[in-house]
């Protein structure tokens, strides 16, 4: 079975998300979705939040059982991967800024495990300008985010955000 990890913080996952993992079910036969759990950042929603959120999004966006399974990570991802039998990372790009990240992370990758390969993948048109980030600010100011996010995202950024 073709297994890829995309790993990512997912504070909280957007369509831009939803778009990658879409495109990477054509792929790869099962999407182990990674959340990060970094002690750096401030995220808004908990790590089990986030995850929770991951789940309702995949059930609404009809991903079948077994497509794809959420799960939490810290550590090296490379390390990771091998727990999870995977030998792909799967990463989205919007513009070309993230390339360049984008690439010094998955030389690194390869540096610390070349049996691991990542795999990059364009987002949606639609949604190449979203960011997490981006999500909560507009949120945070009152913006409707709606159309840019799954409507469990949505819903749960009223709620927490008033």
């Amino acid at each position: 079975m073709s297994v890829a990890v995309y790993p990512g913080s997912f504070d909280p996952i957007t369509h831009g998300h939803t778009s990658i993992i879409r495109s990477g079910l054509v792929a790869f036969e099962k999407i182990v979705v990674a959340v990060l759990n970094n002690p750096r950042k401030s995220p808004l929603f908990t790590v089990d939040e986030r995850i929770e959120l991951i789940r309702e999004s995949m059930a609404e966006m009809g991903a079948e059982d077994g497509q794809v399974e959420v799960d939490r990570f810290d550590g090296l991802l490379v390390d990771y991967c091998r727990h999870k039998g995977a030998r792909i990372i799967l990463r989205g790009l919007r513009a070309v800024a993230d390339f360049e990240y984008e690439l010094q992370m998955a030389n690194m990758n390869r540096h610390l495990n070349e049996e691991v390969e990542t795999v990059f993948i364009m987002a949606d048109d639609a949604y190449f300008y979203v960011s997490s980030n981006l999500i909560k600010e507009a949120a945070k100011l009152g913006g409707d985010v709606d159309a840019l996010v799954p409507k469990p995202v949505a819903e749960r950024l009223r709620a927490k955000l008033g």
